[in-house]
Parts: C-alpha cells; sequence; structure tokens
C-alpha cells in the first residue's frame, strides 16, 4: 500500500522531532540555490499568506521573514514539497543578496583539496 503523505494530493508536513522541515530556496530566473532554512507550521503558512519567504531561527528561536532588516525579501513564486513531505523547496525572486555576509547565494564556496574557494 502506498503512503498517502507520498501519493495524495493534501498537504501533510512531516515536521521533525523539533517541529521544522529543511526549506531549499532557489532563484526563479537561475535555479541557482541561494539558501537553506527552516520552517515550522507557522513559518509555512506565513510563507502562503503573505508570498515572503517566512523562517523559523533555531537560534533565536523566533519566526524571522527574509529580508525584514535588509529590505533584500525573496518573493515566493512557487511552492513544492518533496515525495515524503518533510523538505520544503521555495522557488523566489530575489531582491537581493540572500546571504547575510552579503554574498548572492548562501553558497558561495567550493570544498577543495586544500580547504575553500570562494566561487561566483
Amino acid at each position: 500500500m502506498t503512503d498517502p503523505r507520498e501519493a495524495g494530493l493534501t498537504l501533510d508536513p512531516k515536521y521533525d522531532a523539533a517541529g521544522l522541515v529543511t526549506a531549499v530556496v532557489t532563484d526563479v530566473a537561475t535555479g541557482e540555490v541561494l539558501m537553506l532554512a527552516h520552517m515550522n507550521a507557522e513559518a509555512l503558512t506565513a510563507t502562503r499568506a503573505s508570498g515572503k519567504a517566512t523562517f523559523w531561527s533555531r537560534s533565536r528561536q523566533a519566526l524571522w521573514v527574509k529580508g525584514e532588516t535588509s529590505g533584500h525579501f525573496l518573493s515566493v513564486r512557487e511552492l513544492r514539497i518533496d515525495c515524503d513531505q518533510d523538505a520544503i523547496w521555495v522557488i523566489a525572486e530575489p531582491a537581493g543578496p540572500a546571504c547575510h555576509t552579503g554574498a548572492r547565494s548562501c553558497f558561495y564556496r567550493r570544498i577543495t583539496e586544500e580547504g575553500l574557494e570562494r566561487v561566483g
């Protein structure tokens, strides 16, 4: 028998023990991975209602809207969920750098034999 969470059309996120799912954000125009964060049920609801990517900060134990202090909002164009509903794919239009360091993407370093190397 197929798991309804995997085969059905009902949104039923499988949150972890901390009440979170992983959220991967990509750029709608380029497909580039911009960042990885976490969402709880409240963050997912807020994202769907506002159209702005909203996450749960594990360090601050609070909701945060990406861009609320920098102005670099992530305008959500599409949300997808993986097969077993424990990860969210946020396809967004960024209004500036996605990384708090000012880099376009949080994934701005490549792992090499020598250590790390900046890319892009």
